[in-house]
This record gives structure tokens, sequence and C-alpha cells, in this order.
């Protein structure tokens, strides 16, 4: 739980930092293939490589091409059709990806993270919705690309790592997942990149390196570890902190426009469901030890 708190903080600052020095300023397809390339610095020199079978290595990578790589195509990609905050906002629906895939690859169905999922797109969507423009729904649509794709990175991520020991270096191997977003990456900035479009001020360079080495590389690392140390529900609620988090830093650093009564309300919705989540498991845990011989 730890390692998603500390990447939610992180990450609220990046939705606002990409919107206000990348967005529509710096080619997406050089945002994404440098975020990537520098992350993948960070793993590189601690990579071992017969920590992994070949199977479980091909695995790592396709997560990390559909987690990363895609889904920052998408993503940048939103910031062109939407407003910073339109953008958290459609990510509300992540946690209905999360608890349904989830329980498809466990092969089980657990109504509880349902529910707990569904109260948590109830309060992101009660921070903030307007009228909607021509780009609304290709946005919104968009977006939802990303959202899968996150979620399918996520859920993939905690049964690979429910396959392995305990005791797996993870940091020695995951720039395998690296690996996999820049074969996605690269061709796509040379199939589709603009070359013309590079950073230009130092400001947009220093945003880019942050992205890159401290947001995408140490983030995802973190993010994907605390994915495998707790249930379902609570990573799908986790995932929707950051629609109020990253809304508090837009309004308070950049003054964006946001209804400040919704917001409250909404993130309290929020952590009603994150409460719930934890108030279930506590009672199966009791239940099962009332059930356990002595």
């Amino acid at each position: 739980m730890g390692y998603l708190v500390a990447v939610t903080a992180l990450w609220a600052f990046s939705f606002s930092l990409i919107g206000v020095y990348i967005a529509g300023q710096v080619d997406n397809y050089f945002a994404v293939l440098l975020r990537i390339s520098l992350a993948l610095l960070v793993f590189l020199p601690f990579m071992r490589l017969k920590l992994l079978t070949k199977r479980a290595i091909v695995a790592l990578t396709t997560l990390g091409a559909v987690q990363l790589g895609v889904m920052y195509l998408f993503i940048y990609h939103a910031y062109l059709l939407l407003s910073v905050p339109e953008v958290v906002l459609f990510t509300i629906f992540t946690p209905v990806y999360i608890a349904l895939l989830d329980d498809l690859l466990f092969k089980r169905f657990t109504p509880i993270y349902l529910v707990t999922a569904v109260l948590a797109v109830l309060g992101a969507a009660v921070i903030r919705f307007e009228g909607v423009d021509s780009g609304f729904w290709l946005g919104f649509l968009v977006v939802q690309g990303a959202n899968l794709c996150f979620a399918i990175g996520q859920v993939g991520y905690r049964r690979l790592a429910a396959n392995h020991p305990g005791d797996l270096p993870w940091h020695n191997v995951f720039g395998w997942f690296f690996v996999g977003a820049l074969l996605v990456a690269l061709p796509a900035f040379l199939l589709m990149g603009n070359a013309q479009a590079l950073p230009t001020t130092p400001t947009q360079w220093g945003v880019l390196a942050w992205l890159g080495l401290v947001s995408s590389g140490i983030g995802y690392f973190a993010w994907n570890q605390g994915a495998t140390r707790v249930d379902a529900g609570t990573l799908a609620v986790m995932n929707n902190v950051l629609v109020p988090a990253g809304l508090i830093v837009n309004v308070v650093i950049w003054n964006r426009d946001a209804d400040l009564g919704r917001l409250a309300l909404g993130g309290a919705i929020i952590l009603a469901s994150l409460w719930l989540n934890q108030w279930w498991l506590e009672r199966r845990a009791s239940q099962r030890a009332g059930l356990a011989p002595p």
C-alpha cells in the first residue's frame, strides 16, 4: 500500500507537467520515446539476464509494451483533445477494468471488488463534469484506450509475479518492461514522429528528464510492485485516488478552474470506497480465523 500511495503523490504532478509544458509543444512520439529510453537507463545497470525464463521475459516485455508503450501513445494524444482536468477525470474507469480483468485472469468473481470500483468511479465522476465539445468523445475514447492498457499491465504483472518466487529481485529484471515499451515507442516515432517539434527550452528538457527518470523509471517499478502486495479491490481504488490528487495539484499550482466542493465530495466518496474494501477484507479474515481449528 505504501508503494501505491507514494507513486500516487509522484504521478499527481505528471498530468499537469505534461499538459502545461509538453502537450502541443513537443512531438508526442518523441516525448514518449525519450521518457521510455530514460526509464530503461535507470534499470539497465541492474539487469540480470538469467533470472527469468525466456517465456517470462517475453511476458514482461509484452506487459511493458502494452502498459507503458501503447498507453503513453494514447494518453499523450488525449492531451491534444482534452484539458488536463478532463484527462484526469476520464481515468476514472480504470478500476472497473482492473476488477474485471483480475477476476478473469484468476478465474473467479468477487462482487465486492466491482462494488468498490464502481463506487470509486462515482466519486471521481462527482468531481468534475462540464459541457462537451467536438473533441470530447474522441478524447474520451482515447483515454479509455490508455486506461485499458494500464489495467492490463497491472493485472498481468500481478499474475506474472504470482507465478514466481517471492524473493525474486524484480529490480534485476524490470528492465525488460521498458524494453517492451521501447519496441513500441521507437517505431512509432520513426514512422509518425515530427523531428521538427523536439524540445526547445531547458524547461521542456528538464520536465521530460524528470518524467522519464523518476515518474516512469522509479514510478512504474514501485507501482507494479505495490500492485502485487494488495488485493485487486485496493488496487482498483488506488487508481482513482490519482483523480483528486491530480486535480488538487493542477488547481493549487497551475490555478486551473475547478469546483472545490465537488472535488471534496468526490474525494470523500473515493476514500469511502477504499474504507469499504478494507472493511470487507478484515471481515473476511476474521470469519476465516473463526472457522479455523485451534
